[in-house]
């Protein structure tokens, strides 16, 4: 007698192996057989026609603050994720003296983009350690399996305090120090270790986050202590334009420790090549035995512009300020009156702010790479359709098309900005980079980027664009897709009890009608503490979600099972 069997599916099992239509039996949660017709049980979940397949393993996540007050973790349970894993980009929550909370909140909204007055508000401090952060985490209900890594920014400002902040280089006293609490943070449970070395992470205006700057004394130093720990990942968020100077010591990293090194690798409009000697670099680190990887991302990081939102071609206008300090229903009033389009559209100069701001000013200056995202949202859209083009064919200003796409919708419609990934405007690249050994699916950035980005719904676009609908490129295998995001992430990260659907593997299921398998457009949403909005993004066809045997999630709807826990270390098979 199982507690539960998946009748009569497609199962993707998530080794790469073709699918086969059968059963799965679950006991204990557990998945305790496979294939065939299997006997009776308590319950029957009817996948006739549908895929199974695992549940997808997210390793780049910022929940840090979101996973002490939100068990769902959504909307990354809305897109079938089982396992996340946060603490990326060398921010973070632990550990911290009482005195540094709000510096640590003002480091995360700056980099991340999660609103202040919201993780002030949400999160409940009850630890200083990071493994004392662990316990707190360990408490706490949980739809999903959660795991964290130790960020460099929290770790370097509670051993150097104010001399982390100014960037002073550490001393070796500092890196025996930093590299013991590594270690002790590791054998506590942490996945791994975080840090950033990107010139866009910025907070407070125009700080980096303490370990921007580090010496490489000081994260080979943290390196080996990972080596003597035993297991995690070493995670970097690159300087990407730079991405080639970092690569020696980055295998110096994982030569020291021997294990899993991962930094960010995408395509920069200044640099679109750089990606081909990159995947040349992780060829040569394979031959050499060295465990790097490229953490690449499914599509393209997309800004979202939105009146709604913090970016769009306006808010460098005089008259932004005044419009967004409106409640939305009045700022909508008012950006329907056409002496109002008229004076925005009509724009002569931009606020400081974002004239001097020369990331900024080309994010809201660059037409040829603003497109209307639309009702079934398109995230590899053809140049052509392009505002720059548009405006080009029909003697419009670029500005006026960019406000009436704007107010499509009601005035919530977006215009997609594909930031990185999209200087060649087709994903013929992503189609090179998925299918490369060592790089790694990563940065969907679930918890963060709350008003400008939504990349999290990435797991269910990895199905519906590069296995079914792609029209301007090749795709690629439904089996090879879902392995990369259940059995290939997990394995990197030590998680070896999941990921594959065999027998003696944890119960991390999905079942998914494929065909009516949809992303909904992303919009704005008011649920955060303190009534924080969020960009959020859902989709049709997930049938169920399964977490250790319970259902979590049923047609998109939150079940009220919390089965998820604490994931602390690496993962076997018991």
């Amino acid at each position: 007698m199982f507690d539960t069997v998946i009748r009569g599916g497609r199962v993707v099992d998530g080794t790469g192996q073709p699918e086969f239509v059968g059963d799965i039996g679950i006991k204990d949660g557990k998945i305790a057989a496979v294939g065939g017709k299997l006997g009776s049980s308590t319950r029957i979940i009817n996948a006739d026609g549908a895929i199974v397949t695992p549940g997808w393993v997210d390793v780049h996540t910022h929940y840090d603050g979101q996973a002490t007050w939100d068990p769902y973790l959504s909307p990354s349970t809305n897109h079938g994720v089982t396992s996340v894993v946060m603490g990326n980009c060398g921010v973070g929550f632990a550990p911290v003296r009482a005195d540094r909370r709000d510096w640590l909140i003002s480091v995360m909204e700056g980099v991340e983009d999660i609103p202040g007055a919201v993780l002030s508000e949400g999160i409940q401090w009850s630890w200083e350690s990071f493994p004392g952060y662990l316990d707190a985490l360990e408490k706490r209900p949980f739809a999903l399996d959660v795991g964290a890594q130790i960020p460099h920014a929290a770790l370097r400002a509670f051993v150097m305090d104010e001399r982390a902040i100014t960037h002073d280089e550490a001393t070796p006293q500092d890196i025996r120090r930093m590299a013991d609490l590594v270690e002790e943070g590791i054998r506590a449970g942490a996945l791994g270790f975080s840090t950033t070395r990107t010139l866009i992470h910025k907070y407070a205006g125009r700080k980096y986050p303490p370990g921007t700057f580090a010496s490489q004394d000081e994260v080979v130093g943290i390196a080996k202590a990972m080596g003597r720990a035993g297991h995690g990942v070493f995670q970097m968020t690159s300087n990407h334009h730079q991405m080639e100077s970092e690569i020696p010591w980055l295998r110096k990293v994982a030569q020291e420790n021997g294990l899993p090194v991962a930094f960010a690798l995408v395509q920069t409009d200044n640099t679109p090549d750089t990606w081909v000697r990159l995947l040349d670099a992780l060829d040569d680190a394979r031959r050499d035995g060295l465990p790097l990887y490229g953490a690449i991302s499914g599509r393209p990081a997309g800004i979202l512009m939105s009146w709604q939102g913090s970016t769009h071609p306006f808010i460098g206008h005089p008259l932004w300020p005044e419009l967004a300090s409106l409640a939305w229903p009045e700022r909508l009033a008012q950006l329907r009156r056409p002496e109002i389009k008229a004076r925005l559209t009509s724009m002569r100069e931009l606020a400081p702010s974002i004239e001097n701001d020369s990331r900024m000013l080309y994010i809201t200056q660059s037409f040829q790479k603003m497109f209307a995202l639309g009702d079934i949202p398109e995230y590899e859209p053809a140049p052509e359709t392009s505002v720059a083009a548009i405006a080009n064919s029909t003697g419009r200003s670029e500005l006026d098309i960019v406000y009436d796409m704007l107010m499509e919708q009601e005035g919530e419609a977006m215009v997609y900005f594909p930031s990185f990934n999209y200087a060649y405007q087709n994903l013929d690249h992503l189609h090179k980079l998925l299918q490369h050994s060592n790089t790694m699916l990563s940065l969907a950035d679930g918890g963060a980027h709350c008003h400008y980005i939504c990349d999290v719904s990435m797991p269910t676009y990895m199905l519906t664009h590069w296995v079914r609908d792609r029209s301007r490129g090749d795709r690629l295998p439904l089996e090879y897709i879902v392995r990369r995001q259940s059995q290939d992430t997990a394995r990197v990260y030590g998680l070896n009890d999941r990921g594959v659907l065999a027998p003696g593997m944890k119960a991390d299921i999905n079942v998914i009608d494929f065909d009516a398998l949809q992303l909904k457009s992303p919009y704005m949403a008011f649920d955060l503490p303190t009534g924080g909005k969020r960009l959020k993004q859902e989709a049709d066809g997930y049938i169920a979600t399964m977490v250790s045997g319970q259902t979590i999630m049923e047609n998109g709807q939150e079940t009220g099972s919390l089965p998820g826990k604490l994931i602390r270390g690496p993962q076997h098979l018991s």
